[in-house]
């Protein structure tokens, strides 16, 4: 066990650092957690393309590769149990060969299929995806006009054994049927057993997640997370969403209607490339920010972005933590072709590779120029980040929201033993720049030893400065110098030392937190 590592399940729930060990950790708890919903079959047809065809001005791809996947609530169901989960998936499917090549394929990454349904009159949703050269040019999609009514009535039927014991409830809704009534209103009415105090046979509720294209008819089941996309954000508020990072605010505007409509405790909106937003009916709030690829044929990274969200938060993971973790998630797979799913070994390493990320000032300013060569914003900070907690998550989120990048400048572990005495640093600032990077609001750290970050400012020039605590701009040294180049010192809302030390207490008092949501 690392000596960052808390030990039990409760340790988790103050954990706010993407730790390569962490993705191991949430593995070892392996939550039990049910997948209901709108199972199908991707196929990722590759060929090549050498003539057009007679009949019309198409492309004749000669097909050289045929690969399936489960794809929808069946891939979801794939990334959970890649992850250590203890998954079973609820669903319905047709008695024919792709929904032989399904079963098949979820039986083998060991997921329980005891309560995916098929029948002779189901046609098994299969889409496949031709492409050449690495562009998909088409796609086919095969479904069922109609659910069969018999298989309706049985998946309803054994929904309430699907949910018991399950630490998290997962519903993949897709608009294809499977999830109307009479099995939307028995799912409803088992987790409302489960949650009721006193109710006869009742027990603790499980997490319950709701991954749908439209989550407002799943508002009575009063869900904890729903996870819609920026498109089906705006059909429910009835509005045009703007390009880019507008997206955000025109979001954000609507927050309370957006709660108010899927009846959730916290309601996760995710844009592409502009990564998530979180929005809590407590008034919290959480930005991640993506780190994008080019890949042309990635497919499903929103499928494991969900199952990363609800596995760690049903661990026990802070929910904004979790979210961090599930951007990570998904930023394994935007990276792999096909419909890919990211395994625990995956995520760590991806995590491991912030370690040893802290850039040298003349690397950094080389690094600045070609963000400023396309008209971004840089925003610097700097702190001694020894152990992260959630007041330093926070101001990094708001940090970030002043530019268009992050650039985190760590003290040095003797300028931190300078400052705060003899028994800091807790961590050494390799561990403290691995962490700090791994956050998806972070773009770049670097490492200072100067009493003040003076010098560095005046090398990267950045155009705010942030800090964080019981300040004014002119009670920083640094204000001068960032003034004098045309800078803006920016003051946030974050008292560091008083947060850190009682963290650092804790620790050393061998005192466990307060659960925290």
């Amino acid at each position: 066990m690392s000596p960052q590592e808390p030990s039990g399940r409760g340790g988790l729930s103050g954990q706010r650092a993407l730790s390569e060990w962490l993705p191991r950790r949430l593995a070892a708890e392996s939550p039990a957690i049910t997948v209901i919903g709108d199972v199908m079959l991707d196929g990722w047809w590759n060929g090549n393309i050498e003539r057009l065809c007679r009949e019309a001005p198409a492309p004749v791809v000669d097909v050289t590769t045929r690969e399936f996947a489960p794809g929808g609530a069946a891939n979801t169901a794939m990334n959970l149990a890649a992850l250590g989960a203890r998954v079973s998936v609820a669903g319905i499917i047709g008695t024919d060969d792709a929904g032989v090549t399904l079963r098949k394929k979820l039986m083998e990454a060991g997921i329980d299929v005891r309560n995916l349904y098929d029948h002779p009159s189901m046609v098994t949703t299969t889409k496949i995806r031709i492409s050449s050269g690495g562009q998909v040019m088409l796609r086919i999609d095969d479904s069922a006009s109609a659910v069969p009514e018999e298989a309706l009535a049985a998946l309803a039927a054994s929904v309430r054994a699907a949910v018991e014991l399950q630490e998290a409830v997962l519903v993949c809704d897709y608009g294809t049927g499977v999830l109307v009534d009479p099995v939307r209103s028995s799912l409803i009415a088992a987790l409302a057993v489960r949650g009721a105090d006193g109710a006869e046979g009742a027990t603790a509720r499980p997490l319950t997640v709701i991954d749908a294209h439209d989550p407002r008819p799943w508002a009575g089941l009063q869900p904890d997370l729903v996870t819609p996309n920026a498109q089906e954000a705006a059909r429910m508020l009835d509005l045009r969403l703007p390009d880019g990072a507008g997206r955000v605010d025109a979001v954000a505007r609507h927050r309370e209607a957006l709660l108010a409509a899927t009846g959730a405790r916290a309601v996760v909106v995710t844009l592409d490339r502009d990564g998530t937003v979180l929005f809590s009916a407590d008034g919290g709030s959480h930005r991640t920010w993506a780190r994008p690829a080019a890949e042309k044929q990635a497919s499903g990274a929103g499928d494991t972005f969900v199952a990363a969200l609800t596995l760690a938060h049903s661990a026990g993971l802070p929910l904004t933590a979790s979210l961090d973790l599930a951007q990570a998630a998904a930023d394994v797979v935007v990276h792999q072709p096909g419909t890919s799913v990211c395994s625990t070994a995956q995520l760590s390493r991806h995590l491991a590779s912030f370690a040893d990320t802290a850039l040298s000032a003349e690397e950094l300013i080389r690094q600045l120029e070609v963000h400023r060569s396309q008209g971004q914003r840089i925003v610097l900070t700097n702190g001694c980040f020894d152990v992260l907690h959630s007041g330093h998550t926070r101001y990094l989120n708001q940090a970030k929201q002043l530019g268009d990048v992050l650039v985190v400048a760590l003290n040095s572990d003797e300028s931190v033993r300078r400052l705060k005495g003899p028994g800091r640093p807790i961590n050494a600032v390799a561990d403290r720049a691995a962490v700090i990077a791994a956050l998806s609001c972070v773009d770049y750290v670097t490492v200072f030893d100067t009493p003040t970050a003076i010098p560095l400012i005046e090398q990267l020039r950045p155009e705010v400065y942030a800090k964080g605590g019981d300040y004014t701009p002119e009670m920083l040294e640094e204000t001068k110098s960032v003034e004098d180049y045309g800078g803006r010192v920016a003051i946030l809302d974050y008292v560091a030392e008083r947060s850190t030390t009682a963290v650092v207490k804790r620790i050393r008092d061998g005192k466990e937190a307060s659960p925290a949501n």
